[in-house]
């Protein structure tokens, strides 16, 4: 007994890991306060999750965010939505359900021909799978809320909970998991730690503008979004063949994914001709994203030609014009003619050129444009808009396509995207407000980047943040969610650190009790600071005049006009930035500047041996 007590050691302390210090390693996560000398978080979101560092496991801290952010989706999910009360068409809500009823309800031959007028299904087939999918489920529970015609403008309490869920559970199934796996590959990739992750998961997770219009304005981006976050992380894990059917599966989904198929594409390419031709990947990369892009519209046509089959036909229904425009005619009663005319009519629904350059006031180029010069009567005579659009579109995405094949390097990616996605959202076709998510998405997960939490990465991001979801506000307004979008934008702001709560982001610390101290690393450049500030102080007064100012009778969407230049502008800054950065990622201008530098060095030697000679 007494040998087992004398061979007994007691357990060895833990350190404490209450007290903050600032490494390396956590620079971008603790500051130091000039008074008192003592480390502190850097801002709100590191010093919430600084506790759980070292000693929280992360099956236990991810959990946990994730019922954070749900609670914070749900809460928004109480106010309005897109089309309450506001017959007879209401809104995107009731598209969503109207959807739902005629894939529950109707064959699969007349999906994208039925009552076009009213909410005509006009998203590719995976949306309308997922739409028959979740029609089923809420038929099962209630067969009137998804019941043919007599369910339309159907608002009860028990709809609205079932609606709001879907969007919940649809996104925890695709989207989260894609960016906890995106960002902890893309951490780790480049040496981030497991604290700096978890300030970017929430923060990342608790951004105002996609939160606001899939919890409130009521959509399913974040689907779309989802498998185009498991496409890039397909891509950072080697993985490049699941890649392409994770982005077929975006573009599946939503239409607007095609603002990232430029990069992508590029990317792709790239990595198959450099630093070597690899064939095999190409052909299995081509030969992947057809089979893929089949596999999406197998479904649709098994199903039409089964309906074919059994009787129903369609008659007395116009073919699409791309069913027209083909060289060559096809009968009605040939085994091809279903298949073509399913897929020409979902393209001719899904690409609505016929609307116009148009419908609403974005802040994207064309309406800030139409604002001083009238498109439809000086430019449209000249050049067709539909063309013009194409040319501009083509040449903002050049640029970002040729650097990212040339220098297919991951790490670039969400920078290439976020460009490529301004790029359409400015000069495109049909640019709708809710749009704006595509861009901010890349732009966003550049806080899970080795620099993403630094003062420029983090105000450049928030910036854009700020700025996109204040150009939703308008629309957010008309759906009643004034108050959600306060509180989350604020709320976010707070936990980053960003204007109106705090300016410290764009306060040089260590030069404040030093004039004419060379400007610091982690210090923002006096242009970024002016122009962001400027735009903080412009939103506020422009909330200001809208709340208590009515625009003149002439002029009734003065505070909208005024919100999209703006915007507009800021959004070609963005586009800039991202340009910018890329191109400094590339390293492409090194070779250049390293060769004036020799150059310039060269010729200061000759000029020196030269007046060496005139002195002897």
């Amino acid at each position: 007994m007494s040998n087992n007590a004398a061979s007994h050691k007691p357990r060895r302390k833990k350190k404490s890991t209450s007290g903050i210090s600032r490494t390396e390693t956590n620079a971008d996560l603790v500051s130091i306060d000039e008074q008192t000398h003592a480390a502190k978080p850097e801002f709100p979101l590191v010093a919430f999750l600084w506790p759980t560092r070292g000693t929280t496991s992360q099956w236990l801290l991810v959990p946990l965010i994730l019922i954070i952010v749900g609670l914070f989706r749900w809460t928004v999910g109480l106010w309005g939505y897109s089309g309450l009360g506001k017959p007879p068409m209401h809104g995107d809500f009731e598209a969503q359900r109207h959807w739902m009823e005629i894939t529950n309800h109707l064959p699969m031959s007349l999906w994208y021909f039925h009552d076009l007028e009213y909410w005509g299904l006009d998203y590719p087939p995976l949306t309308a799978y997922h739409s028959w999918l979740l029609g089923k489920i809420g038929s099962f529970i209630e067969p009137s809320w998804f019941a043919l015609v007599s369910s339309r403008g159907l608002e009860t309490q028990l709809l609205k909970v079932y609606m709001r869920a879907t969007v919940i559970v649809s996104e925890y199934l695709v989207y989260v998991p894609a960016a906890i796996i995106f960002l902890r590959r893309y951490g780790r990739a480049q040496g981030v730690g497991a604290t700096s992750q978890s300030v970017a998961l929430v923060a990342f997770l608790m951004q105002p503008a996609t939160i606001l219009v899939d919890h409130g304005h009521f959509q399913y981006n974040t689907v779309m979004l989802g498998f185009a976050i498991a496409a890039l992380s397909s891509i950072y894990a080697g993985r490049l063949m699941w890649s392409c059917i994770f982005f077929v599966a975006a573009l599946g989904y939503k239409q607007m994914a095609l603002y990232y198929s430029p990069i992508i594409f590029a990317y792709l390419l790239g990595s198959c001709v450099t630093p070597r031709m690899r064939i095999g990947r190409l052909l299995g990369i081509t030969t992947i994203t057809i089979v893929s892009l089949v596999a999406l519209y197998i479904p649709l046509i098994i199903g039409s030609l089964s309906n074919a089959n059994r009787g129903v036909l369609l008659t007395n229904i116009a073919a699409p014009p791309l069913l027209d425009i083909l060289p060559f005619k096809i009968h009605p009663k040939s085994a091809y003619y279903m298949p073509l005319l399913q897929v020409t009519q979902s393209l001719h629904r899904i690409f609505p050129f016929s609307r116009g350059l148009f419908e609403d006031k974005v802040a994207n180029f064309w309406c800030a444009l139409n604002t001083v010069l009238k498109i439809r009567q000086h430019i449209e005579p000249v050049v067709p808009l539909p063309r013009l659009s194409l040319y501009l579109t083509f040449m903002g995405i050049l640029g970002p396509m040729l650097l990212i094949g040339a220098v297919p390097r991951p790490n670039l990616l969400p920078y290439a995207l976020a460009s490529s996605a301004w790029a359409f959202y400015l000069f495109s076709f049909q640019v709708h407000e809710k749009s704006v998510l595509l861009p901010l998405l890349p732009m966003t997960l550049l806080l899970g980047s080795r620099d993403g939490l630094t003062k420029e990465t983090r105000a450049w991001v928030g910036w854009a943040n700020m700025v996109g979801t204040w150009t939703l506000y308008p629309l957010l307004k008309r759906d009643g969610l004034r108050t959600p979008y306060f509180v989350i934008t604020l709320l976010w702001a707070y936990l980053l650190g960003l204007p109106p709560t705090s300016g410290a982001i764009y306060y040089d610390h260590a030069n404040q009790n030093e004039p004419g101290k060379e400007r610091q690393p982690e210090d923002l450049y006096t242009g970024t600071k002016i122009l962001h500030g400027e735009y903080y102080m412009a939103m506020m007064i422009w909330h200001g005049l809208e709340a208590f100012i009515p625009p003149p009778e002439g002029k009734p969407d003065l505070w909208v006009v005024v919100n999209v230049c703006l915007g507009a502008f800021a959004f070609g800054i963005c586009y800039l930035w991202c340009t910018w950065k890329l191109v400094l990622g590339t390293n492409i201008l090194d070779g250049y500047f390293g060769h004036r530098r020799k150059i310039e060095e060269k010729g200061a030697d000759s000029r020196g041996r030269k007046s060496e000679k005139k002195t002897q």
